[in-house]
C-alpha cells in the first residue's frame, strides 16, 4: 500500500521546484564573496534577505515557527539553526549557510560550508568528508532503492573517517510545504525503510561532527550545538526522484 502521507510530484511541479532550487543555488553563490573576516552574521542575513526579495521570492525561514531571521548561519560547533546576529566572523571560522527561498509557491532548500581565512587541517578534512557524505547519499537515490540505503552510505563513510553522524536532525520531504514526509535519516541499514519512487522530492543534508554525535539546543530554542563542542559541518541539496535516478534542483540546470 502506498504511504498516503507522501506527496508525489509531476513534471510540471518539477519545473517550479527547479526554479526555486536554482534561486537557492544563486543565493549561496551570491553571498560567497561577502563571507569575510569582520562581517557580522546579521549583515550576511540582511544581504540574503534583500537578494531573495529582489528575485521575486520570500525567505521561508523568516517567522517559520517563530524563527526570527531569513536564513540559518551555523558557525564552528553549531550544528544547525544558528540565528544570525552580532557575531563577527573570525579567522579560522567554518560556517554553514542554509537558505530556503519560496518562489511562486515552491520551496528551494540548500546549504553549504564556507571558510574564513586560514582554517585548521581538521576543519578542512571535516568539510571534505561531509561533502562526500552528501554525494554518496545522493548516489543511492533511484527507484527501488530504500531510504535506509541513503543513510547507510552516509554513515558508513563518515564513520570510516572517524567522524560521527548527528541523529537528532534529518532531511525531509519538501515542495509547496517546507517540511513534510518522508524523513531522510543520515544513518541506517541497507534495504530498510521506505522504497524510493519517482515523483518523491526531498532534501539530503548530513550533519557530521568531528567528535561525538550528541547535540543540545541552546536557550533560544533554535541553535543546536555539539555537546562536546567539537566542530560540525553540513551540506544540503534538494532533489526529485526520476524514472532513472534523481535530479538535483539546487544546482544550475
Amino acid at each position: 500500500m502506498p504511504d498516503r502521507r507522501l506527496t508525489f510530484h509531476t513534471q510540471e511541479d518539477f519545473n517550479g521546484l527547479r526554479a526555486a532550487g536554482r534561486l537557492a543555488f544563486d543565493t549561496l553563490e551570491m553571498i560567497t564573496p561577502y563571507v569575510q573576516e569582520g562581517i557580522t552574521t546579521g549583515e550576511l542575513d540582511r544581504i540574503i534577505h534583500e537578494f531573495i526579495l529582489k528575485n521575486g521570492a520570500i525567505p521561508a525561514p523568516l517567522n517559520y515557527r517563530g524563527f526570527p531571521k531569513s536564513c540559518c548561519i551555523s558557525i564552528n560547533h553549531v550544528v544547525c539553526h544558528g540565528i544570525p546576529g552580532e557575531r563577527k566572523l573570525l579567522n579560522g571560522d567554518i560556517l554553514n549557510i542554509d537558505v530556503t527561498p519560496l518562489l511562486n509557491g515552491w520551496h528551494g532548500d540548500s546549504s553549504r560550508m564556507y571558510t574564513v581565512g586560514k582554517i585548521s587541517r581538521l576543519a578542512q578534512r571535516l568539510i571534505n568528508v561531509t561533502y562526500e557524505c552528501l554525494l554518496r547519499g545522493i548516489q543511492q537515490v533511484k527507484p527501488g532503492h530504500t531510504l535506509g540505503d541513503i543513510g547507510y552510505a552516509i554513515q558508513d563513510y563518515a564513520e570510516s573517517q572517524r567522524f560521527s553522524v548527528v541523529r537528532d536532525f534529518c532531511g525531509h520531504g519538501i515542495g509547496r510545504v517546507f517540511h513534510q514526509e518522508p524523513n531522510i535519516l543520515h544513518y541506517g541499514k541497507k534495504g530498510e525503510g521506505l522504497v524510493i519512487e519517482p515523483g518523491m522530492v526531498f532534501t539530503i543534508e548530513p550533519m557530521i561532527n568531528a567528535g561525538k554525535p550528541e547535540v543540545k539546543i541552546l536557550e533560544d530554542g533554535w541553535t543546536a550545538v555539539t555537546r562536546d563542542r567539537s566542530l560540525s559541518a553540513q551540506f544540503e541539496h534538494m532533489l526529485g526522484v526520476t524514472d532513472k535516478g534523481c535530479e538535483i534542483f539546487t544546482l544550475p540546470n
